[in-house]
């Protein structure tokens, strides 16, 4: 046992937390397709992995390693998941379903520069309206403020996006940012970061 009791507790805890949340993140960007950022993380969540049960193995002696373990793996599958949120990587498709006329809605949407598709429906209680759009995952927050205030008695859901080619988003939120940047060097090149054609613009302004 060493001097500080606490000290190699507290090491495990710090190392499993990391290898979890490394784990977490490494998940996700296996997920979107970034093909060098994701190998990077697992090499690194398996470089801390094997140093935490190494400490693990020689103190089979000491609890305290074994709930520091335990607690770092919970916790990091908590803070992978926050980060996750903060972070907001891909792209999400958003149907909307509404009894409502939709000219409303589909001028809002434009007006924040997203893409929009309507089309005509037949629901279980009669006639609606679907609404269309592709969004940065970013921006759903900002999409779902605009279907609240235009029906908040609509249906809409929410369903992640692989791929996107061409495409209707908000211009200034277009360059990368952050980690946008390594995706863009390391991940998705034929991400859906740039903007249509000027005729299409036009057409959905329309």
């Amino acid at each position: 046992m060493s001097d500080l009791p606490l000290a190699l507790p507290l090491l495990v805890f710090a190392a499993e937390l990391c290898v979890v949340t490394i784990g977490t993140i490494r998940i996700i960007f296996v997920a979107r397709g970034f093909k060098l950022l994701a190998p990077l993380f697992g090499f690194a969540e398996v470089l801390i992995w094997l140093f935490a049960i190494g400490q693990i193995m020689r103190n089979l002696d000491d609890p305290l390693c074994f709930l520091a373990f335990a607690g770092g793996f919970a916790l990091g599958n908590y803070v992978g998941l926050v980060i996750n949120e903060k972070l907001a990587i891909g792209t999400s498709a958003v149907q909307i379903v509404t009894h409502k006329d939709p000219a409303e809605l589909v001028r809002r949407l434009a007006a924040a520069e997203f893409g929009v598709t309507t089309l005509e429906g037949q629901g279980a209680t009669g006639k609606v309206q679907v609404v269309f759009t592709i969004v940065k995952r970013k921006e759903i927050d900002k999409v779902l403020r605009l279907i609240e205030e235009f029906d908040p008695q609509a249906f809409y859901a929410i369903d992640e996006v692989e791929t996107v080619n061409r495409g209707i988003f908000p211009l200034e939120r277009l360059r990368p940012r952050g980690l946008a940047r390594f995706g863009l060097l390391f991940g998705k090149v034929h991400s859906a970061s740039a903007p249509c054609a000027p005729e299409a613009q036009e057409r959905a302004a329309a």
